[in-house]
């Protein structure tokens, strides 16, 4: 941690970046809990994360922007915009207005598929390759550890002053992140598009995840357990008012416990994905997050507080693992067309568990739902654990020129980051033996 902070864009950025999480992890936690107090649906709630998930279906064109241009300028741009689309929140005062919540998560979810794939390629150019695990560790530790406090405050405030003024600090928080990217100095890199035709540039992301082999194990893998783990989005719910007769607002204390949980998965994470891969350590990620999310078929409440502290650990690991194979195992031009794809392989799984969820809990007990998904993402953790180990490589590289400068997008300087050698020099590495082959 000591040497990710000691490089001052990451340090800028990240001081930033945790205000904005907070104002998020506040602001998720109401726009549910708002949405179940005006309707009094489990459904209805359990639909703002459908809603939040709905954007990623178009995650490869956020993936070829952030590849098109200068990645600060664009987070600029995107949470600019994002402060001034949250306070529509503030016209929402009965269960007819319960549409605006809806639509101000969908944007939500928008400008959130182009930003964290603009933040993982920003990171790539901005820190040294050996400490993108440890960077993606404590982004991780941050943004789950922020569950301690953010929503216990944003459900304390929704309680005292309501979702508008939730709403006006989440606005707030944008604006924090906005001026610690303008204070960011390391020049970026523009790359000159490999790819001349709409079709090919917006499926070359895939077509690396599904060339190279642990990408292709590791996403296939997650998409396939988060096709059930978005029942929990509904199921949470049902678990509050059926199995522990709490109301809603208690969310939140669930919430910081699973964030007690991932302050420690991803404190440990980097070390763990350098003694045992990246694949490995997200196969033992989800089977932690299953043997947890499975406490919630119990009606204790001290059994499903541990139980969502160990589900956090798992989380970490799969989101560090999987990001850290994703940012080390693809060449710098296509880092945001990849990690829009990989989006995309993920969240629909995730998108349509969420939906589906929605409509099983009323036909569904939902201790069952529990079993269904706990058992889903132990096989999936199984077959990745079944996986040979692979080390993690250095980030591949090309010979591929920088783009004529166009104004406002390139710096003066087209220096490489400081601690990162010039991708637009570098020779490609030799072929990687384990790029392809058989799942």
């Amino acid at each position: 941690m000591r040497k990710v902070l000691a490089v001052r864009d990451a340090r800028v950025f990240l001081v930033g970046w945790t205000v904005s999480q907070f104002g998020d992890w506040a602001m998720f936690i109401v726009l549910a809990v708002w949405a179940k107090a005006l309707t009094g649906s489990n459904a209805d709630a359990g639909l703002v994360f459908f809603a939040l998930t709905l954007p990623s279906l178009f995650s490869p064109l956020s993936g070829m922007l952030v590849d098109r241009v200068r990645r600060r300028p664009l987070l600029i741009v995107t949470y600019s915009i994002e402060a001034v689309g949250v306070l529509a929140l503030l016209f929402v005062h009965n269960r007819h207005d319960v549409w605006i919540i809806y639509a101000v998560t969908v944007f939500y979810g928008a400008m959130g598929t182009i930003a964290q794939s603009a933040r993982g390629a920003l990171l790539t150019t901005t820190l040294p390759r050996e400490l993108l695990a440890e960077a993606n560790g404590v982004f991780q530790s941050v943004r789950e550890g922020l569950r301690l406090i953010a929503p216990l405050v944003g459900a304390g405030i929704y309680a005292a002053a309501g979702g508008g003024f939730v709403a006006v600090l989440d606005s707030a928080s944008f604006v924090a992140v906005v001026i610690a990217i303008a204070f960011m100095r390391a020049p970026e890199p523009r790359f000159e598009r490999a790819e001349h035709h709409f079709l090919t540039e917006a499926v070359a992301g895939a077509k690396h995840i599904f060339r190279t082999l642990p990408l292709r194990q590791l996403v296939l893998a997650t998409g396939a357990a988060l096709l059930v783990v978005g029942f929990s989005e509904t199921i949470i719910f049902a678990v509050l008012a059926s199995g522990l007769h709490k109301p809603p607002s208690f969310f939140g204390v669930l919430s910081s416990l699973q964030g007690v949980g991932a302050i420690a998965g991803g404190l440990t994470a980097a070390r763990l994905l350098r003694r045992l891969g990246d694949v490995w350590l997200v196969g033992i990620g989800m089977m932690l997050f299953s043997l947890g999310d499975l406490t919630f078929v119990s009606s204790s409440l001290p059994l499903i507080l541990t139980g969502i502290a160990v589900a956090g650990v798992g989380v970490s690991w799969v989101i560090v693992g999987l990001f850290t194979a994703l940012q080390v195992r693809t060449p710098l031009r296509l880092q945001g067309r990849v990690g829009s794809a990989a989006d995309l392989f993920i969240s629909t799984p995730q998108t349509v568990s969420i939906a589906a969820g929605a409509g099983l809990i009323t036909l569904v007990d939902y201790r069952v739902l529990v079993v269904a998904e706990a058992a889903a993402v132990l096989v999936c953790g199984a077959y990745l654990l079944s996986r040979r180990r692979e080390s993690i490589p250095a980030i591949p590289t090309e010979p591929v020129p920088l783009a004529d400068p166009s104004p406002g997008l390139l710096p003066p300087s087209a220096s490489p980051a400081p601690g990162r050698p010039d991708a637009a020099t570098q020779p490609a590495p030799a072929p990687d033996p384990a790029a392809s082959g058989p799942t």
